[in-house]
């Protein structure tokens, strides 16, 4: 059971100050993707949950947001919403989605979401099977996307489609186009998935976990894949993980979930160097590359909260060392750390009693460039001994 401090529910306190009364975007960046108060549901067995939970969350023009938390936070449920793809027993209890003047919360009909999913905001999802027609070759499918939205010729699409396959490191695009999904390897068919999502050209690309069910030398070159397509096309990023050691190298700003919430939001920098939610601790904690060799593995007790209930309170206070008593009761707000930065967390609230966080988060600089220094030698290492060596 979490610690509690007995000295913070007092009604003469004010803890709500300092935090923000009204959400706001950053000023110095162009949004393209703008969410308020966003609460999603899903109706089981007649009983309503409540999966997201009044979210706000800002997607930056041409930046890579990743939003990263344990399975069970919410994460697909959030971009799911962004592209009508929610189930049939979804219910969007409140709250806007603004794109370009539209309210993707309320379309509802798959001709309302015509124009907007694939067209404009595109998906990779984790397995590309699930994405992939096992019964046509890869390069029909792609020329049918390109027939469809763009108006294209059979040829014309062949051709454009072959490209495509080209522009993913597909080896010998043309012989390849008539193959199908079981004749590619799992990297190449998520190559492939990429290849359709960039027919529509979107302006918006959501990478749910394209890489987990990949091997480790794969996972590195669908990253820099898409690294690589979004300097050439433009495109806005937002990459779904639970892996805070896949986004180091890929985002601009980090967006933390947990809950149905999100918890935490800044830059890379903001979360990775001065992070300040208790569940964002144990997140980095929990990196095997930062521990040291006298030091047990980190790991974060307990299970996610279950969203057939209501949540009261702070969602991490039951796993949470650093619970306080007004962490069981009350909801925390938004507390403004910089103009880049914020958390829902009462230890920001100026009557919470100072904490020392984890020795690994006191000493994430240097542990992290150490892990940083441990990566580059063994990869001169594995260089030294490669073949053409």
């Amino acid at each position: 059971m979490a610690k509690r401090n007995p000295s913070v529910l007092s009604n003469e306190i004010d803890w709500e100050k300092g935090a923000m009364k009204e959400f706001t975007p950053d000023p110095n960046r162009e949004v393209v993707l703008s969410v308020r108060n966003l609460s999603v549901g899903f109706s089981v067995r007649g009983k309503k949950t409540h999966v997201i939970r009044d979210i706000n969350l800002d997607v930056y023009k041409g930046q890579t947001l990743a939003i990263v938390g344990e399975s069970g936070s919410g994460k697909s449920v959030l971009t799911k919403t962004f592209t009508g793809m929610l189930e049939a027993n979804s219910i969007i209890y409140g709250g806007s989605i603004m794109y370009h003047g539209y309210d993707l919360a309320k379309l509802i009909t798959n001709e309302q979401w015509c124009n907007i999913r694939g067209k404009r905001i595109a998906t990779i999802f984790q397995d590309p099977m699930t994405s992939l027609n096992p019964l046509l070759s890869i390069g029909y499918q792609i020329s049918e996307v390109l027939i469809l939205h763009r108006g294209m010729e059979k040829e014309e699409a062949r051709a454009e489609a072959i490209s495509l396959l080209g522009r993913v490191r597909i080896p010998h695009p043309e012989e390849r186009y008539d193959d199908y999904p079981f004749q590619f390897s799992g990297g190449m068919r998520q190559r492939a998935v990429i290849a359709i999502a960039l027919a529509c050209n979107p302006e918006i690309l959501i990478c749910d976990e394209p890489t987990t069910a990949l091997d480790v030398t794969v996972q590195s070159q669908i990253i820099q894949l898409i690294k690589d397509l979004q300097k050439e096309y433009g495109w806005t990023t937002i990459f779904i993980t639970h892996d805070l050691g896949v986004v180091a190298n890929i985002a601009d700003d980090l967006a933390v979930m947990y809950g149905g919430q999100i918890i935490e939001y800044g830059t890379i920098e903001d979360v990775f160097y001065h992070p300040a939610h208790p569940y964002t601790w144990a997140l980095l904690c929990s990196l095997p590359q930062l521990g040291t060799k006298d030091e047990p593995l980190t790991y974060i007790k307990g299970n996610p909260p279950s969203f057939s209930g209501e949540i009261i309170g702070d969602a991490f206070a039951p796993r949470s060392e650093y619970a306080m008593n007004i962490d069981f009761v009350r909801e925390p707000p938004i507390f403004k750390i910089s103009d880049t930065h914020w958390a829902k967390t009462w230890l920001l609230s100026p009557y919470a009693p100072k904490v020392e966080p984890p020795l690994i988060i006191q000493e994430l600089h240097e542990r992290m460039k150490m892990a940083a220094d441990e990566l580059a030698h063994q990869e001169g290492d594995n260089y030294a001994k490669s073949p053409s060596k």
